[in-house]
């Protein structure tokens, strides 16, 4: 079992995007590969669970994370902040390792599951 959180506010966030859109059971995240540094972090409304995620629940919110994404999200916290008037989901990552001037991309630690990102 991982140990990926999710704070209140991130939950409050993802059931107010559900109610907002009329249906889904839950925010589904995960890795892929772009950018300068190699990866950014995907972030999608989710209408069922697919046969190869893990469910994780906190704050009557539910998150999805396919399983070979996993080990690159140990550890991890999702939060949803407001920087001036920007808001935007944000991972709290001890697995990245360095991240991009632009703040979009970021690079794994070594060891932190990079090779199963397809």
């Amino acid at each position: 079992m991982t140990s990926i959180t999710l704070t209140a506010a991130a939950a409050t966030q993802i059931r107010k995007q559900i109610a907002k859109q009329g249906s889904g059971i839950g925010l589904r995240v995960g890795i892929k590969p772009v950018g300068c540094s190699g990866y950014a972090y995907t972030y999608a409304l989710a209408e069922d669970v697919r046969i190869d995620e893990q469910r994780i629940e906190a704050f009557g919110a539910t998150l999805l994370v396919a399983t070979d994404h996993l080990a690159s999200l140990e550890g991890a916290s999702l939060d949803f902040v407001t920087e001036g008037l920007k808001q935007t989901f944000q991972f709290d990552n001890p697995n990245v390792g360095i991240t991009c001037g632009c703040g979009e991309s970021f690079s794994l630690k070594p060891g932190s599951g990079k090779g199963a990102i397809p």
